[in-house]
């Protein structure tokens, strides 16, 4: 009961965290991932509008460009980047601390006409690789993609242990091991994903193809389905983001998955959430729930106040099984490219257990 009321106080003083790509910022600027990203969906490597407003904009110390030049091109149609994550951890369950490598990838980007890019990433932390060619040859930035990418499903934030993406890989729990959805670090698909933009408030993607994790053998895999729609109207200062997902993914047995998501952002404010149904993701014939809230208030430039909510329930017909967290922190850019992350992940489950953390992740991109 106690650990109850310590949540909703939270809830109601802090609200929930911010969204991938970041959508947090996406949806406070009133922008598009497209806006900041040469990805229509967002991640990888930044355009030059959002290289430059990470640069410039975001952190709380900017380097002006008289006292040091700096840019991410390195021709006149190559662009790189940087990311790397590194963390310290406190684990009250196993009364321990160490240090990890979370990731470290390097971007690039390859321009062949103004239309279409080539996309590579490498991950030499986790030996990890997507790449994909984006020909925006259909009318209103609308797009097609190739190669090995990840689907564009719900709000894709940047912490892949959130279970609404990848979850925890080690959580351990009474009745087995819990995740999250398929949408791990180590998740992508070789195929092809349509886009379709109108104006700028509607986002349409559909994408086919086969999970890379599995055997790769020429004809061996049924193909997989995931499709997105994302509504984006504005009211004035008010930015709005819903929407909806729907996933038919072979890994190895067939899971579907079904999901909403929605929020708002208001001056230094926001507030997003996602719910999700799986099938068969735990088993045959169990369906499971998830849930993430999250919310931001940008307190000062360069420091923004994150709380998230994340709940799963691994089996929706069994009470009692369900495993929730309150994770809060602050995410602080000092200096441009440089972000530090404290951060305290409060579990809540039925028996309770002592299997707090704390977390302080560095991370440092270009």
């Amino acid at each position: 009961m106690i650990r109850i009321s310590v949540l909703l106080l939270a809830l109601f003083l802090f609200g929930g965290e911010g969204i991938s790509a970041l959508p947090r910022f996406a949806v406070k600027l009133k922008d598009r991932c497209i806006d900041c990203h040469y990805n229509p969906s967002g991640g990888i490597i930044r355009n030059e509008d959002g290289w430059n407003w990470g640069k410039n904009t975001l952190s709380m110390i900017s380097t002006p460009d008289k006292d040091f030049i700096m840019s991410p091109r390195i021709s006149e149609n190559i662009s790189i980047g940087i990311d790397y994550r590194t963390q310290y951890l406190y684990s009250q369950e196993k009364k321990r601390t160490d240090f990890q490598n979370m990731s470290g990838s390097i971007y690039t980007n390859f321009g062949l006409s103004k239309e279409i890019n080539v996309i590579a990433k490498y991950d030499f932390v986790n030996k990890i690789w997507e790449g994909y060619g984006i020909a925006h040859i259909l009318p209103g930035k609308s797009y097609i993609k190739a190669g090995a990418f990840v689907p564009n499903f719900g709000l894709r934030i940047d912490d892949h242990t959130a279970y609404s993406r990848g979850g925890d890989f080690g959580l351990l729990f009474s009745q087995g091991v819990y995740r999250g959805l398929i949408y791990n670090p180590f998740y992508n698909e070789a195929g092809i994903e349509a886009g379709v933009f109108a104006d700028k408030f509607l986002y349409a993607s559909a994408s086919i193809g086969a999970n890379n994790i599995s055997p790769s053998r020429p004809l061996s895999k049924d193909p997989t389905f995931t499709s997105r729609i994302e509504l984006t109207p504005n009211i004035g200062s008010l930015g709005l983001i819903f929407g909806g997902s729907f996933a038919s993914a072979k890994v190895p047995d067939k899971v579907n998955i079904y999901g909403g998501f929605t929020g708002f952002g208001y001056d230094e404010f926001s507030l997003l959430a996602e719910f999700d149904i799986a099938e068969n993701l735990l088993g045959a014939d169990i369906k499971t729930s998830v849930m993430m809230i999250e919310a931001g208030y940008g307190v000062l430039t360069g420091l923004d106040a994150i709380i998230r909510f994340d709940r799963i329930d691994p089996n929706v017909n069994f009470n009692k099984d369900e495993v929730s967290r309150l994770i809060f922190g602050f995410e602080f850019q000092p200096y441009s490219f440089i972000e530090i992350r404290p951060q305290y992940r409060l579990q809540i489950e039925t028996p309770s257990v002592d299997n707090d953390a704390f977390i302080l992740q560095f991370h440092f991109w270009y």
